[in-house]
């Protein structure tokens, strides 16, 4: 999924005081509104209020709420957002963010090794691809771990990052 964001943080608004209320806001972003109050109720957001209750998002705001939209581009989760946006420091930061990271190379390695393999099978010659002697390769060192020699598949019995994120944060 491929999103640009820009953000544009002189805001130029007739509303009050240079401040967006919560529709303009989240059409700001393409967003729902119930989307930033739950990012408020998960202790994301801090709007301002004006006299009347309604929220009011400032310029900090539009910058959190980008900030928020590109950490989730990248794969991470609304609490591990709050975790490193809440003052974490260095130490905290690289913490969180470090299994992250390997995860993340670990799922490029297998989205590689994947293109591989059906690049083989579009480069076979072989009316049945199958038969294909370098298919086959392919096909056999996939199969195993070379430090193991256990099946691939076992190799990755462990929890995905995606299902944890689900299970710990789901999101709408």
């Amino acid at each position: 999924m491929d999103v640009m964001l820009r953000l544009n943080v002189g805001m130029k608004s007739s509303e009050d005081g240079g401040t967006l209320g919560i529709g303009a806001l989240a059409a700001r972003f393409g967003l729902a509104t119930h989307v930033l109050r739950h990012w408020e109720a998960m202790d994301l957001l801090h709007p301002g209020r004006d006299a009347g209750g309604r929220r009011r998002y400032g310029a900090d705001d539009l910058t959190r709420v980008a900030a928020i939209l590109v950490m989730k581009q990248a794969g991470l989760g609304l609490n591990t957002i709050r975790s490193l946006t809440a003052n974490a420091d260095r130490a905290t930061r690289h913490e969180i963010l470090r299994p992250v990271a390997e995860e993340l190379r670990s799922g490029i390695a297998a989205a590689q090794a994947s293109l591989e393999l059906i690049e083989g099978g579009l480069n076979c010659e072989y009316e049945n691809v199958t038969q294909c002697p370098n298919y086959r390769r392919l096909i056999a060192e996939r199969g195993r771990s070379p430090k193991s020699g256990r099946r691939a598949d076992d190799r990755r019995r462990g929890t995905s990052l995606m299902r944890v994120r689900n299970e710990v944060a789901p999101e709408e």
